[in-house]
């Protein structure tokens, strides 16, 4: 299992929301580049990154963030946040993003969700699977649709989709563990769809937990940023 820690921006620096309101935020005065270099040194592979700006913007914003850290790191990165245009998709991939996350455009646009994924492959588009009462959150969670999320799932993987990234808004930021069963469940309902857990993510044990359902991925923000897991204590996993 990967363990990727996340890089969420608003105005070029790292930040935290709790359950994805913008008016919870936590600004830690970090450099996203000089964060992105400490998470490569401690032997990490792989990299959420957030543009929490663009979100609300319906355009991507910091994408000069995502250069620097794309040519000064060998990290592995996935990009999301106001992805809306094939536009927004060229500047991700030319600023060096391997992977792009989308969420809210597969909801409002599968037409257009689909034509992607088509063009640059199972590989390269992420399904942002946000989910509240198990139902699709968009527009940066400040959304809700009447979408079943299992549905939703069950639907995009028929259709081409290899890779999610599942949050339980609910969990975010909250420090209090994450949404075990749920996860339990889709790998029980759809086994090759590679899950990328989201959300809640505490301690060390959290992560043996992810990795015993054989998650494909543990998506890891406040946690780190908050001091309760160590980067030197991801060697155990």
């Amino acid at each position: 299992m990967y363990i990727i820690p996340a890089i969420d921006i608003i105005d070029g620096q790292c930040v935290r929301l709790t359950q994805g309101d913008y008016q919870q935020k936590k600004v830690y005065d970090q450099n996203p580049v000089e964060v992105a270099k400490r998470f490569e040194a401690a032997g990490i592979r792989r990299l959420h990154v957030v543009d929490l700006d663009g979100a609300r913007s319906q355009k991507i914003i910091n994408q000069e963030i995502l250069r620097k850290i794309s040519t000064q790191t060998n990290l592995i990165v996935d990009f999301g946040g106001g992805i809306k245009s094939e536009e927004d998709v060229k500047i991700a991939f030319d600023c060096g993003a391997q992977q792009i996350t989308i969420g809210t455009l597969a909801v409002k646009k599968p037409d257009l969700f689909l034509a992607w994924l088509e063009k640059y492959g199972a590989d390269k588009i992420i399904l942002g699977a946000d989910a509240k009462n198990e139902k699709v959150a968009v527009n940066g969670w400040q959304e809700e649709s009447t979408i079943d999320l299992f549905d939703f799932l069950k639907d995009y993987h028929k259709k081409g989709v290899a890779y999610t990234i599942c949050t339980d808004i609910s969990k975010d930021g909250l420090l209090q563990g994450t949404a075990e069963n749920l996860y339990q469940r889709i790998r029980k309902i759809l086994p090759n769809l590679q899950l990328i857990a989201s959300g809640g993510v505490t301690n060390l044990q959290d992560l043996k937990n992810l990795k015993a359902m054989d998650c494909y991925g543990a998506i890891v923000g406040k946690a780190f940023y908050e001091g309760t897991i160590q980067l030197e204590e991801l060697s155990q996993l």
